[in-house]
């Protein structure tokens, strides 16, 4: 194994590398590139880069820590949603002493989960665990035990009705970009909270803060942002009914990255099928 600048490896011995953000033309060095391992469950910052050899197969990260540590997080987003968590901080800081944010019951709160695929369903399962109503939406029909699923264009309208927290975890592709705009945060009951561990690219900032500021969306927990570290003057950072995170929502530990690594490389020097392989007809 060697470090990206490790100058004192031949490109042509390389057939498999580990990756994440690479620079600008650093894929296209390897003329005998066999496999590209994305160092996450997204591959976004791999095709940012214009030399990608098209016929090379990447898996993306997704392990069972993955899914554990993204159910984790969502799992301690809706809670935090439902008691108010952004007011109650904001209260804090502002020093005031705010009984009255009471919040609601977890029982009495559907969360729409957008993006039913492993990850999805992992947190679709602790939110209803945790006592939550839970609804998926995908693009083709899928079935989760307790899960009330609604699928296609069809089915979205009646899904963000009844969603009192959206989850966002679609993956990013043409037809995902910009789904979570003004008129979809509209289509969200009033008072409605939305959480995005998908992309950013998925949500227009600025309708988001549109909505939040005319009361229809009473808060926002964000773990992806266009800009990353967010910059410091962004209004993200001191809006009062925005939780920020630092992209760390479903990050697997350098020990759970590596196996998956590893056993990647051997399913595919064997020549057996390769688990978490992305589809670039699906664009996931």
């Amino acid at each position: 194994m060697h470090a990206p600048e490790d100058g004192a490896v031949d490109p042509r011995e390389v057939e498999y590398v580990f990756a994440w953000r690479p620079a600008s033309g650093w894929l296209g060095r390897f003329p005998n590139l066999r496999l590209i391992l994305s160092a996450a469950a997204g591959v976004d910052h791999l095709l940012a880069d214009p030399s990608l050899p098209p016929h090379v197969p990447i898996v993306r990260m997704v392990t069972q820590e993955t899914a554990a540590r993204m159910g984790d997080y969502v799992l301690f987003a809706a809670p935090g949603v439902v008691r108010e968590l952004p007011a109650l901080v904001a209260a804090q800081g502002a020093r005031q002493w705010a009984p009255a944010l009471t919040g609601r019951l977890a029982v009495e709160t559907t969360v729409g989960v957008m993006g039913i695929g492993q990850l999805g369903a992992a947190c679709a399962q602790r939110l209803l665990a945790a006592g939550f109503r839970v609804a998926g939406w995908s693009r083709t029909e899928k079935q989760v035990d307790g899960v009330r699923g609604f699928h296609g264009a069809d089915g979205l309208d009646a899904f963000l009705a009844r969603s009192d927290i959206l989850v966002n975890l679609l993956p990013q592709t043409s037809a995902t970009r910009g789904i979570l705009h003004a008129g979809t945060f509209a289509r969200l009951p009033r008072g409605a909270a939305l959480i995005n561990v998908g992309r950013s690219a998925h949500v227009d900032h600025d309708a988001l803060l549109a909505a939040l500021d005319a009361g229809h969306l009473r808060a926002a927990v964000l773990d992806v942002l266009d800009v990353e570290p967010l910059p410091p003057q962004h209004p993200l950072w001191t809006h009062p009914k925005v939780f920020v995170t630092p992209h760390v929502a479903s990050t697997a530990s350098v020990g759970a990255r590596v196996r998956q690594a590893v056993a990647s490389i051997r399913a595919h020097r064997a020549g057996a099928e390769l688990a978490h392989l992305y589809d670039r007809t699906h664009g996931y």
